[in-house]
């Protein structure tokens, strides 16, 4: 049974949410799920923007189906080949041969890498090409490294609808609810949306910014991403948290503390110093443990707030594991412009903290607060001291 939904008169949401998969990329968990976003205009000439993860197939084949009752499928516009929409190109194309593939020269480069072959029918088109359908023309601008090398997205100039590829995406399955404004964006999703676009694109926040460049230059009645809900009310909203964390700026200020702990005397001095915070009047705090929290949770915290209290034990002379993955993650995403106060731990040689201070001081415009509160297996009264002083600190620069 179909799941189309009417957008407008001639445009199809066309997409299918997945509540199966564990891990996006198998890399992020999506307990909330995930939807494929595809969208079919039907007018004088059909056109399929984007496909679907093989993953959704047999829903996504019915679904379109469904919205071409009958007429045959004329373009198919391909603005993203990674596999989550890629991976149905082919067996498509099997169903509807008379179609042409519109796309870029690099992802036709993709589709023979991935498929063995081009299509038979395709069209290569680069920055400000046009495809006229009918009623509609659609203009095509690149994006690349928004999140690969051949993206682009799609400009409806007679509708004003962005169809912007996996930008202003997020995670999280739709439930009948295509729009944000018809969800509790900010409670249920924001999350989502930061954690998506921090892991999936943050590392590529130049790019971001030249896209909301190009973005900034067009008439945007509606935003039409690859992934979670359609964007019709109040986009400056959402493209103003783009812009935010595409330029490493806290979205928040407040302090997240992430402990690596091994028998629980380092998560102690982390929940001592949120409590020193608290009685200070700071508010916004958030405590994890890196052992039991995601690190695509982490890194999404630690890009929005201000302040950051790092709290690791020594292990095998070097960083806790988890919390030296999780350093590892923030410089691979290029986290910067952040306030960091450090805690180490080692019963017999603390060596933590330098080596934490050492990663940090390879990331650009990241600022240490005061020096590494060290304990010797368990804090100590003079060490209560020290985390007073840094929680001083932390609330002055606060």
């Amino acid at each position: 049974m179909h799941s189309i939904q009417p957008i407008n008169n001639d445009l199809i949401y066309v997409g299918v949410s997945d509540r199966r998969t564990a891990l996006f990329e198998n890399i992020y968990p999506i307990p909330r799920g995930v939807s494929y976003n595809s969208y079919l205009l039907l007018d004088e000439k059909t056109v399929l923007l984007d496909a679907a993860d093989a993953a959704v197939g047999e829903q996504f084949f019915e679904n379109v189906a469904a919205a071409l009752n009958g007429r045959q499928l004329d373009y198919l516009v391909v603005n993203h080949m990674e596999p989550d929409h890629g991976a149905l190109i082919a067996p498509l194309l099997l169903r509807y041969p008379q179609a042409t593939v519109v796309t870029t020269a690099k992802a036709a480069q993709m589709m023979e890498q991935f498929f063995g072959g081009k299509p038979e029918n395709l069209q290569v088109v680069k920055e400000e090409d046009t495809l006229v359908t009918g009623r509609h023309t659609l203009c095509f601008t690149m994006a690349p490294m928004v999140h690969w090398p051949e993206v682009m997205m799609t400009y409806d100039t007679t509708d004003k609808v962005l169809f912007s590829a996996d930008a202003f995406g997020t995670f999280g399955a739709l439930s009948g609810n295509l729009y944000a404004d018809e969800m509790n964006f900010e409670k249920e999703w924001l999350a989502d949306a930061r954690r998506y676009f921090v892991n999936i694109v943050g590392k590529y926040g130049i790019q971001v910014q030249n896209v909301l460049k190009k973005a900034a230059t067009l008439d945007i009645k509606m935003i039409c991403p690859l992934h979670g809900p359609v964007w019709r009310e109040n986009l400056e909203y959402f493209i103003n948290k783009h812009d935010l964390w595409s330029r490493y700026e806290p979205e928040e200020k407040g302090v997240v503390l992430i402990y690596g702990s091994i028998y629980g005397h380092t998560e102690a001095a982390a929940m001592r110093m949120a409590t020193l915070l608290a009685q200070r009047g700071v508010k916004n705090i958030h405590v994890y443990d890196a052992s039991r929290t995601h690190v695509s949770e982490l890194v999404s915290e630690c890009f929005r707030a201000s302040h950051i209290v790092l709290a690791s034990s020594t292990y095998n002379n070097g960083i806790f594991t988890p919390m030296e993955n999780l350093l590892a993650d923030l410089k691979a995403h290029d986290w910067k412009r952040r306030t960091v106060v450090l805690i180490e731990n080692g019963t017999w040689a603390a060596t933590s903290g330098k080596l934490m201070r050492a990663e940090l001081e390879q990331m650009k415009e990241i600022t240490i607060l005061g020096d590494t509160v060290s304990l010797k297996s368990a804090a100590t009264p003079a060490q209560e001291e020290q985390l007073a002083k840094l929680a001083d600190a932390i609330a002055a620069t606060l």
